[in-house]
């Protein structure tokens, strides 16, 4: 059996977005939002959580395997570049072998420019 396509995912992670993330997930850290911190920080400007975008590749895996992604799924991945909101993200996951009835997939989140926000690998056990 040929690991399936998966259908990418995007969406556009604003400042609002970001803001309701950090509420609902506890995270205070003002460098995601818009502080004197997050101005003054590295960036110069806030950042969106890497949670936040990694997301993305999980849903594009959950929409394809549902069930099998919840109880089997994996990401393996590497922090590229910052998201800056206002941005435009599209996960895409990349068919790459069928190894043992385990299919792997490449990982690719990028912004509109094409530039890589994170890279990586999926698997699921379907």
């Amino acid at each position: 059996m040929t690991a399936p396509e998966v259908a990418p995912v995007t969406r556009v992670i604003d400042q609002a977005r970001v803001d309701a993330y950090a509420r609902h997930g506890k995270d205070p850290n003002p460098i995601h939002r818009e502080t004197p911190e997050a101005y003054a920080g590295p960036f110069g400007k806030p950042v969106a959580h890497g949670m936040l975008v990694l997301a993305l590749a999980s849903e594009a895996m959950a929409a394809a395997f549902g069930k099998a992604w919840a109880e089997s799924g994996t990401l393996k991945i590497r922090w590229r570049s910052p998201a800056f909101p206002p941005v435009r993200v599209t996960a895409r996951c990349t068919p790459k072998s069928d190894v043992g009835g385990v299919y792997a997939y490449d990982v690719v989140c990028e912004d509109e420019a094409g530039e890589p926000l994170l890279t990586g690998t999926a698997t699921v056990r379907p």
